[in-house]
């Protein structure tokens, strides 16, 4: 298993993230290789709070455009509803 600050690699801040954090939906650009649990325990462990689910940017199709693959992946961590908020987050959103 890789070390958890490995796997999470920045948080991402954009309008779009700022809109979830109400509703305790995180965003962070992770490793291309994490898999979803290994996103879950990694948050867990970082941030001591407890993960309902992970989901993944969507997949895009190209057709017959010609385009390039994103070179990270990016996770939308929902929290539980009894678990804390990650500090980082909650600092930004006031």
């Amino acid at each position: 298993m890789q070390n958890p600050h490995d796997i999470i690699i920045k948080p991402v801040l954009t309008e779009k993230s700022y809109d979830h954090l109400a509703d305790k939906v995180y965003t962070f650009i992770v490793d291309k290789k994490a898999s979803k649990t290994e996103i879950r325990q990694a948050v867990e462990q970082v941030f001591g709070v407890k993960v309902e689910n992970v989901v993944l940017g969507k997949i895009k199709r190209q057709g017959m455009h010609q385009g390039r693959r994103p070179s990270v992946k990016k996770a939308y961590v929902k929290l539980k509803k009894d678990s804390k908020g990650i500090e980082f987050f909650d600092s930004i959103a006031q």
